[in-house]
């Protein structure tokens, strides 16, 4: 009787491979999925750098806009005096630092607001979510928020109200990050009064001084704050700073220079 051969038994050879070729294949399926997932998570964890550039100011002065008390009518005791509001500090021009009316009265905060009586203190960065313009608590207050001035370098770099920047007194030798958080002077030598004492700086309010030397680097993120956000403190806007991997490491200026240079030609 003719015995009928198994598919097997035909090429016993390359049968007996075939297993083996399976094997290794579902092996090599399986390592190559976990090499990328392994590689997905690790840049999840390590965002790519972020485009970047650093100016060295030639100053620093405290700026106290958006603080609830930063201006007043005589005789209240405020953060600044009435002429530090006009732009460019010069009594001819624009008041930019509180609101006004149409017959450029100030509008004064209600009984609600955190300092009934005073001046509504704005800045150019402010709530989106709040659309109350008259709501002190719509602006950057500058008591409780790091925040830097744009000046018109940055501008012309693309650098918009709200980007997070860092920032890095060589004296004090303490670096912190911060938003761009106002306008309103060309050089953009100025900073919030928190800033300012976070870098180690004993000031109180917008008289008691300046930073007078060329000591501080602000490194400016451009477009790092494309969805607006807006903080009430300084621990989640470090907080959101570091989910997106910016870094405020001066310790190798020429390196973050290059890092910054690199990731500028990916976006």
């Amino acid at each position: 009787m003719d015995t009928v051969k198994r598919p097997c038994e035909v090429e016993t050879g390359r049968c007996s491979e075939l297993p083996d070729r399976l094997y290794r294949w579902a092996l090599f399926t399986i390592v190559t999925a976990l090499a990328l997932t392994f590689n997905a998570g690790l840049r999840a964890q390590n965002p790519a750098p972020h485009p970047c550039f650093e100016v060295l100011t030639h100053r620093m002065d405290v700026d106290v806009d958006g603080a609830p008390n930063a201006y007043g009518p005589p005789g209240k005791p405020t953060l600044d005096v009435l002429m530090n509001a006009h732009y460019l500090e010069r009594g001819d021009q624009a008041i930019v630092g509180y609101l006004v009316d149409g017959r450029r009265h100030p509008i004064l905060q209600g009984p609600k607001d955190p300092f009934p009586g005073y001046y509504i203190s704005q800045t150019a960065f402010a709530d989106a979510a709040n659309h109350n313009e008259r709501d002190p608590r719509s602006y950057v207050d500058a008591r409780n928020i790091n925040y830097v001035v744009r000046g018109d370098e940055a501008r012309r770099r693309g650098v918009k109200v709200g980007d997070f920047v860092a920032v890095y007194s060589k004296r004090r030798q303490k670096a912190v990050f911060a938003i761009v958080g106002d306008t309103g002077n060309p050089t953009g030598d100025e900073g919030s009064l928190h800033l300012l004492q976070e870098l180690g700086y004993p000031f109180h309010d917008g008289r008691s001084g300046s930073v007078t030397r060329p000591e501080i680097i602000v490194r400016f993120f451009p477009n790092s704050n494309p969805k607006h956000m807006f903080f009430f403190t300084q621990g989640a806007l470090d907080e959101a700073a570091v989910k997106l991997g910016l870094s405020h490491d001066f310790s190798d200026v020429d390196r973050m220079k290059r890092v910054c240079a690199r990731a500028a030609g990916q976006y």
